[in-house]
């Protein structure tokens, strides 16, 4: 039986890091030298893999768009030649770039599994060395074939994770999807789990990279005693999108108007207001409380239960789409990519 063939993709971040005076930093090379020491790499029952490294190699922290753009293109490039894809990336922003490629590769019918360390590879007691053999083995098996999150023992749905713990190996979860697998003596597969990712009509037929372009999307978390008319001057022309972290299910202040009247105001002028919610887990629902309705006659529009990584990706996709504003308001409240639950 051929083996199969799998391409890692080196971005960056804490794995492939080594020591230096100013801190961990990434170094061009390092990681090879450590994948040639991994032995399991090697093994018979491993798959083959190759790697390609970033030039220059990247701190999560500075990731944008472009980085994205490079993540989906590179994917495309070799689509034919490997049966899966593995990206090492920095864990701060680990989530936003796998939710951001669930949405850019259209028609995926492969593994993407995104994976990371909260340790180097270069160190004791490296978390690194499981979750990218963990993630080699998941994208081989091709049971998962969409963008997933492989990190410690658990594989998420990439546009459902979130970054759970700055300095615990338990570093991502999923509040408002169950696993896709569980990676302990086996990896079991949740199958149930996986079947409920609807593939819209863009997922038939041959992988479709939709590249990102520059938008202008801000993010504003709900705080007691927030005062609205500071974000004026950013409101209306200003922005193509909006990301609204409310309270509980959709709520907000009632004690001054200003918020009511910036959203209208926004809307009128085509920016994109989406309402989430702070709590890691639980849904939006606009209307429910009196707290929450004048979101809803302001024109702003419900994100469900995605997560904040998620609104913000799906948001940049569809504005990148060339999309009508109306068009973009009705799929933002649609599942695509199984990123929400209708």
């Amino acid at each position: 039986m051929e083996k199969k063939k799998i391409l890692i993709i080196h971005t960056g971040g804490t794995i492939g890091m080594v020591r230096t005076e100013n801190g961990y930093a990434p170094k061009s090379g390092a990681i090879i030298k450590e994948l040639l020491q991994i032995r399991d790499l090697n093994s018979p029952d491993m798959p083959e893999w190759d790697l390609i490294e970033f030039e220059p190699l990247l701190d999560s922290t500075n990731v944008r768009y472009e980085q994205w753009n490079s993540m989906a293109d590179t994917i495309a490039s070799y689509y034919d030649k490997y049966d899966g894809f593995v990206v090492l990336h920095g864990t701060d922003t680990l989530a936003y770039s796998a939710s951001a490629l669930s949405f850019m590769l259209e028609g995926l019918d492969k593994p993407v599994v995104f994976t990371g360390a909260q340790i180097p590879l270069c160190e004791l007691r490296s978390d690194g060395r499981d979750n990218l053999i963990t993630s080699i083995m998941i994208a081989a098996d091709g049971i998962i074939r969409e963008v997933s999150l492989c990190f410690g023992d658990s594989v998420l749905r990439g546009n459902r994770a979130i970054k759970y713990s700055a300095d615990g190996m338990v570093a991502f979860t999923s509040p408002n999807c169950s696993k896709l697998a569980d990676a302990g003596i086996t990896i079991d597969y949740y199958h149930s789990s996986i079947s409920e990712y609807v593939k819209d009509s863009l997922h038939f037929g041959s992988l479709n990279v939709v590249r990102l372009t520059e938008s202008r999307i801000a993010v504003i978390k709900i705080v007691p005693g927030i005062q609205f008319e500071i974000f004026e001057p950013i409101m209306c022309e200003e922005l193509d999108g909006l990301v609204l972290e409310s309270f509980g299910k959709g709520n907000i202040p009632s004690y001054d108007p200003a918020l009511s009247r910036l959203i209208s105001e926004a809307s009128r002028c085509g920016t994109i207001v989406v309402v989430c919610t702070q709590c890691p887990a639980g849904t939006v629902s606009l209307g429910t409380y009196e707290a929450g309705s004048a979101l809803v006659r302001a024109g702003a529009i419900s994100g469900g239960n995605m997560t904040t990584e998620a609104a913000i990706t799906k948001l940049t996709y569809l504005l990148s789409k060339g999309l009508s504003k109306d068009e973009i308001r009705r799929l933002m409240q649609n599942d695509l990519r199984g990123e929400l639950t209708e």
